[in-house]
């Protein structure tokens, strides 16, 4: 399997652009995958820096319905118009930070290749997509200015378009999630209640970023209460984006080796 940060808010190879967003291009024996595709086009600009050819992609992922992570897809797809997109259905309806309106382009869902999914699905023996997340062990406290239409009222977003992709290749179990809004201990959880185990390695953001201010005790007390809990599974972690570099540092004092970094980019495996 091999495995390259695309797009992340951080830079790690000279001629790559790094923006708010995320992006992770994977090959395995069978499928070349994206999963998310970033704010902007950047994808288009990294994949030439680092050889990737972008048509061979035959399989792309949207992680949740949220801009900097979609924005990317279409001029994508002006380069790809073959591959498999999923998402969940939810993830086309209107989102937003306050009155800030952070949803997908709507000209996404007029794709010929977009498959609007409702829950998990099993795409293949190397792929497979859940959702039906719930829970509330160390939820970020980000998400409490993120609201979703319904019925014409700005209600709080409950993160049901989120969904994870999970690979299984080599022997190896891979999971990858966008920010995991709904916390990545719940993630965990209902990982373990579909597979009865953990996965073998975990890719991604854990919505801790903090844009106005430094973080509350409360805050940094979850963001030490998840690292504590994911330092006691054998997993390994590699995290960035909407982490957030302070409490990534404050992760990786408590998790060391099993947590770390992406960049735009790298090559992650």
């Amino acid at each position: 399997m091999r495995i390259i940060t695309l797009v992340e808010n951080t830079c790690g190879r000279e001629g790559c652009l790094a923006e708010h967003g995320l992006s992770v291009y994977i090959e395995t024996n069978d499928h070349r995958i994206l999963i998310d595709a970033g704010q902007t086009d950047a994808i288009i600009n990294n994949a030439a820096v680092i050889g990737i050819d972008l048509d061979t992609v035959d399989t792309v992922i949207l992680s949740h319905g949220h801009y900097d992570h979609s924005g990317g897809i279409l001029p994508f797809s002006a380069v790809n118009s073959h591959a498999d997109i999923y998402m969940q259905r939810s993830a086309a309806e209107p989102h937003y930070n306050g009155d800030r309106y952070i949803g997908i382009d709507k000209d996404i869902l007029s794709l010929p290749n977009v498959n609007l999914i409702d829950g998990d699905l099993r795409i293949d023996d190397e792929l497979f997509l859940f959702s039906g997340i719930h829970g509330e062990r160390c939820r970020p406290q980000g998400n409490s200015k993120l609201t979703k239409m319904q019925d014409n009222e700005k209600v709080p977003d409950d993160f049901a378009h989120e969904q994870c992709l999970v690979i299984s290749c080599d022997g190896e179990d891979l999971l990858i999630s966008g920010c995991a809004h709904n916390g990545i201990l719940n993630i965990l959880d209902r990982y373990k209640e579909i597979f009865g185990r953990l996965p073998d390695r975990v890719i991604s953001g854990f919505h801790m970023m903090k844009k106005d201010g430094e973080h509350t005790a409360e805050e940094i007390a979850t963001i030490r209460q998840t690292a504590r809990e994911l330092a006691a599974t054998d997993t390994i972690y590699y995290s960035g984006h909407c982490t957030g570099i302070p409490a990534f540092e404050i992760m990786k004092e408590i998790m060391g080796e099993k947590l770390i970094a992406m960049h735009s980019g790298e090559s992650i495996i």
